[in-house]
């Protein structure tokens, strides 16, 4: 009898565990849907393939339509006056000397990407995440691609004159006539037909809205800030040293200088450059939100998501993936914010145990989820972003 209850206890199915199913990889022999990947732990490869493949198909098709879009001529046919009939230029805005980038778009895209990366890296000296480093990286690609391929289209479909237009365009009509010779009224409007320069200048000079370099630097540079602040807590439950709001601005300050280089090499009008700084963010706050489980909300904004299992804020699985180490943050045990926020993945659902985030929370009492149903995420979590 002994050895039967032995047996029997250690073959009994546990509730609790069962519910725990974010942290075992599921066997595909076995069961069908999709691969529960355990976020505290790296996968092999091949898993890894196996939840990323659609992202990284999609990813070159994007890129693909992206760079078909980008080569192709533009498609607007833009009418524009040159001179009054004095002879004078009408827009001298658009008629500033091609001189060459301060900052090339390879360049722009260069630091977009690297930047981002190589201080994603340097975080997981102390995150020590597989899957926070892949999130971050997955959602930085996110956020270039779409914002890159949304600007393209613009460029294509819209476009706009760039500062040094008639300069590429070399305009072949006479400065002062007796009459008119363009179309429209009074005959003093013309299109790229009256252009004698370099057909590719012409193109490019014909789509200077949205800027891609401010694109590009907002979407990568704007994503890095919000995992700064994410990982350093500068927006959280204490106060932080400085540095860390300088740590997190910085990369807003970057990108603020990539675009505005446009403005000073002529590449751009100021409105072009504040058309891809909007373009970028919007991106990056989209591609931020997608990975990880919140924006503002300090209590979560750290925690990678995972792809199988719904966020329901309750477990200890990836609730200290963090720089500091400041008010209790990233400190051992799984422990995070003076041990009173919420933890990481998990199925239990129900409220954040212990709803008091103030200051000065030193008990050292570990909450414990609440039980709740599975698959649905908290009521009370509506504030996140």
């Amino acid at each position: 009898m002994g050895l039967l209850s032995r047996f029997q206890r250690n073959n009994a199915t546990d509730p609790a565990s069962d519910s725990n199913t974010h942290a075992t990889v599921t066997d595909s022999h076995t069961r069908k849907g999709p691969l529960v990947m355990n976020m505290s732990q790296r996968p092999t490869f091949r898993q890894w393939i196996r939840v990323t493949w659609l992202d990284l198909v999609t990813m070159v098709i994007m890129g693909v339509i992206g760079l078909g879009v980008y080569e192709a001529h533009p498609a607007a046919s833009r009418s524009f006056p040159i001179y009054f009939q004095n002879g004078e230029i009408v827009y001298p805005q658009f008629a500033y000397p091609m001189r060459n980038e301060i900052v090339p778009i390879w360049l722009a895209t260069f630091l977009a990407i690297m930047v981002p990366i190589a201080v994603f890296l340097i975080c997981q000296i102390r995150v020590r995440s597989f899957w926070d480093l892949n999130n971050a990286i997955i959602g930085l690609v996110y956020a270039l691609i779409t914002a890159a391929v949304f600007q393209v289209f613009l460029k294509w479909l819209i476009g706009g004159l760039r500062p040094h237009f008639l300069a590429v365009c070399k305009p072949s009509v006479p400065a002062v006539t007796a009459q008119e010779t363009g179309n429209g009224l009074r005959q003093i409007m013309y299109d790229r037909r009256v252009c004698t320069g370099d057909q590719k200048q012409i193109d490019d000079s014909l789509e200077s809205f949205p800027s891609g370099h401010s694109t590009a630097a907002f979407a990568g540079f704007v994503f890095l800030s919000l995992y700064l602040n994410a990982k350093l807590k500068v927006w959280s439950n204490y106060h932080p040293a400085m540095w860390k709001l300088i740590a997190i601005y910085a990369p807003i300050l970057g990108a603020t200088l990539i675009a505005g280089a446009l403005t000073i090499d002529e590449y751009h009008n100021w409105y072009d450059c504040l058309a891809g700084a909007m373009i970028g963010t919007m991106m990056a706050f989209s591609a931020y939100r997608m990975v990880y489980a919140s924006i503002w909300d300090w209590r979560t904004n750290h925690i990678p998501l995972n792809r199988a299992v719904p966020f329901n804020g309750t477990g200890i699985e990836l609730e200290h993936p963090v720089f500091t180490r400041q008010a209790g943050w990233g400190g051992a045990g799984g422990r995070s914010g003076g041990e009173k926020q919420v933890a990481g993945h998990g199925l239990q659902g129900g409220p954040i145990a212990n709803e008091d985030y103030g200051q000065g929370q030193t008990s050292g009492v570990i909450r414990k989820p609440l039980g709740g149903t599975e698959n649905h995420a908290r009521a009370d979590l509506d504030n996140m972003v």
